[in-house]
């Protein structure tokens, strides 16, 4: 199973990946969970001492694979061996950090994104590994062809406007790219109120369910230790097997 999961800063998306990426390792799956924010903290929710060190900062290796920073460069770099080699590997998780791209001008077509996506391509087309990746909002990384590996994107909303209407321009962003199996998990939902109106405001997208606000993440937060939550890590499962019968994975999409 491979996932992305996406939404407004502070919706908790980076609190979601960290409970599917141990709720899968916990089953014995191999499980590469990647950190595609450019703030990196995946490795906090997941308990990691420290994040590895970004790709998209080591220019040299992505000079070395692309054949160059400017002009013409490789789209088809090698990137087949870059999981094992700049990855974290802690409690059955294999973490990589991808990095945002800051520089002025920097697009879709800068070499650092073709380096990126093509290293996404290969991992949710070519390998085995269950795949949770934590993602900004703009879906940076992800193209059609990753988009085709995806079993899921799943898009994080609280009930705040904010949140919603980053969740709508989600929709259409992965509109453009192809990638249709797309599914709403609402966060720190008090009451049914709250839930109809998130329901309401994502009108044509799947809500799988919704989360209420979790005091023992918080915690856990706060004091820098992984992501728990009994109940949450129930309810993480439960949304992967809804997940695994809703979508093309219960086929060996995967």
């Amino acid at each position: 199973m491979k996932i992305a999961v996406t939404g407004k800063g502070g919706v908790g998306k980076t609190s979601l990946t960290a409970l599917f990426t141990r709720v899968a390792a916990g089953r014995g799956h191999p499980v590469l969970a990647i950190d595609a924010d450019p703030n990196p903290n995946l490795h906090l929710a997941l308990g990691f001492p420290e994040a590895p060190p970004a790709l998209v900062g080591m220019k040299p290796l992505i000079e070395e694979r692309l054949g160059s920073l400017e002009g013409f460069f490789r789209l088809n770099p090698r990137v087949d061996d870059i999981p094992e080699q700049f990855s974290l590997m802690k409690d059955g998780v294999r973490l990589l950090v991808m990095g945002g791209i800051s520089e002025g001008g920097a697009g879709c077509a800068c070499p650092q994104s073709a380096f990126l996506r093509s290293l996404l391509q290969h991992v949710m087309l070519e390998r085995s590994d269950w795949v949770f990746m934590d993602c900004e909002a703009g879906l940076e990384h992800l193209g059609r062809a990753t988009a085709r590996g995806a079993d899921a994107l799943i898009v994080v909303v609280e009930p705040s406007r904010s949140s919603m209407e980053t969740g709508l321009r989600i929709r259409q962003l992965a509109a453009e790219i192809g990638l249709s199996r797309l599914y709403v998990v609402g966060n720190k939902v008090r009451d049914a109120e709250e839930r109809n109106l998130i329901e309401e405001a994502m009108a044509g997208m799947e809500v799988l369910t919704c989360l209420p606000e979790s005091e023992e993440l918080r915690r856990s937060s706060s004091r820098g230790i992984p992501a728990q939550d009994p109940d949450l890590s129930e309810a993480a499962s439960g949304i992967l097997e809804t997940i695994s019968t809703m979508s093309d994975f219960s086929n060996g999409h995967a």
